[in-house]
């Protein structure tokens, strides 16, 4: 089935709506630094990527300006969402969320110990 110029933009499709927000505590599932948590540092939507904090981390070497001195930068290079899980602030698993209620907001839910995260 073929899309048509009627249907949904590929631009829209490719918007995720991702379980965890910049600055949230994750833990990594899958990859070289599994089971290494840090912080969310950027959230990319569009590629459903996260940039946590010391994990996947690559070194870029600068060259040298004419009067100065190269050096080596460590760069936080993005993982894709689906490799971390959040953990939960409160009881300090990790977890998936919920929908919960507090103050009469929605907020996301700890689904182990019910507390909003």
């Amino acid at each position: 089935m073929a899309r048509t110029a009627t249907g949904p933009s590929l631009k829209a499709l490719h918007l995720f709506n991702l379980h965890v927000k910049t600055g949230d505590t994750v833990r990594v599932l899958a990859g070289k630094d599994r089971d290494k948590t840090g912080k969310v540092i950027a959230v990319n939507r569009e590629g459903g990527k996260v940039v946590v904090e010391g994990v996947n981390i690559h070194k870029k070497f600068k060259k040298g300006a004419q009067k100065g001195q190269g050096e080596i930068v460590e760069l936080a290079i993005p993982i894709d969402a689906s490799n971390v899980m959040l953990i939960c602030p409160e009881c300090g698993a990790t977890t998936r969320t919920k929908a919960g209620e507090k103050d009469g907001k929605k907020v996301r839910a700890c689904r182990k110990c019910n507390a909003a995260v």
